[in-house]
């Protein structure tokens, strides 16, 4: 198909593979690792992901856009993908929350995208071949296909996303507090935290278990976030001590395997990941399967859990991968995809509502 702009984009894959299209957000190259995620809507929350920092995001429903930029839809102030590229952008968008086209916004944040691209083509030489390194530019034969493979996303990614300064939400008085510790946090999580009553303190990636201690928390969440989760061996030691606390620890996504890495499991590179609002995971206490949001490339070997330490307690139903983790010691557990849901489904956000009730038993020396 002719491209009817005379202006043309191109995106470079670390195994030679050109994708053309069109320019669109920001005017500039560069490179990330490429992932698909497969939500028809969210567009707005994966945008703002921080989960997402270093990685161009390929969307696989074909017309993004449609309603506009939804300011109460962003997880984070402002987008966090190095790159967005889709098939079709929708630049009329109709709604009644909406305050700028996607095109537009995506200008105002220096974000580089690039429309027109045939994104089933794209997304199924991904799920072949694997998450690939790729570079949107329009000189292809300028592309250094060698630095292009030794890209990765830089292993300082999690403190460069997290809060730099302490951030205090008060809850309803009598409630819990809560310590998120911070890798990459989404708004989400710490409204289904105030929407609970609980006080919440945001504290940076970085923080030592003493600082983290004297907010005097009746529990700590470690938070989603970017990246490979064995670059952060801080953290990890961090959990790690906190364990030691007495306290009952909440892990999400990367948080969930920070966890698992601070009991001494293992945690591997999947060979597409899980991107989207539609993965189904089972409880394996009762059987019963639940629909979820995920957004992650790294995943805890469930082979690597220690029965003395933990168990398995989600799994998913597509491929088996270790989904959730209950921890033997002071009430913690962690899972790899989002309760929270934002965007997606509700179905999980009852873990929240377990978690206070593990802050109120351990304040009530039940454990």
């Amino acid at each position: 198909m002719e491209q009817k702009n005379s202006q043309i984009l191109y995106l470079v894959l670390e195994n030679g593979r050109v994708f053309r299209g069109e320019p669109f957000g920001a005017e500039g190259e560069v490179m990330c690792e490429m992932v698909f995620a497969t939500g028809m809507t969210g567009y707005m929350e994966t945008l703002t992901d921080k989960s997402y920092a270093g990685y161009g995001v390929i969307q696989t429903f074909p017309l993004i856009g449609n309603y506009g930029v939804n300011l109460a839809d962003m997880e984070a102030d402002k987008p966090y993908v190095s790159a967005y590229i889709v098939r079709e952008c929708c630049d009329t968008p109709s709604n009644f929350r909406s305050r700028d086209n996607l095109d537009s916004w995506l200008k105002s944040y220096g974000v580089v995208g690039i429309k027109g691209v045939d994104t089933r083509s794209l997304t199924r030489l991904i799920r072949e071949r694997g998450v690939m390194n790729g570079m949107i530019t329009k000189n292809p034969e300028s592309c250094d296909l060698e630095a292009l493979r030794a890209y990765s996303v830089p292993k300082d990614v999690v403190p460069s996303v997290s809060v730099k300064t302490i951030e205090y939400h008060p809850g309803k008085e009598g409630g819990p507090t809560v310590v998120i510790l911070d890798c990459g946090y989404k708004r989400s999580i710490l409204e289904c935290f105030l929407e609970r009553g609980c006080s919440v303190y945001i504290v940076p990636a970085l923080t030592s278990v003493k600082d983290i201690t004297a907010y005097s928390p009746d529990g700590v969440l470690v938070s989603n976030g970017p990246g490979d989760p064995q670059n952060n061996p801080t953290i990890i030691e961090t959990v790690r001590e906190l364990l030691g606390t007495g306290l009952p620890i909440f892990g999400i996504c990367l948080g969930h395997q920070i966890v698992a890495l601070a009991h001494g499991f293992k945690t591997t590179k999947m060979k597409y990941g899980h991107r989207g609002e539609n993965q189904p995971v089972r409880r394996h206490t009762d059987g019963r399967v639940f629909i979820t949001s995920q957004n992650h490339g790294y995943t805890v070997i469930s082979e690597s859990i220690d029965p003395k330490k933990a168990k398995l307690l989600y799994s998913n139903v597509n491929d088996g991968g270790c989904e959730g983790i209950e921890y033997k010691e002071n009430g913690s557990f962690s899972v790899q995809f989002h309760p929270e849901a934002g965007a997606g489904p509700h179905d999980t956000r009852f873990i929240f509502d377990e978690f206070i009730l593990r802050m109120r038993n351990r304040r009530a020396g039940d454990f």
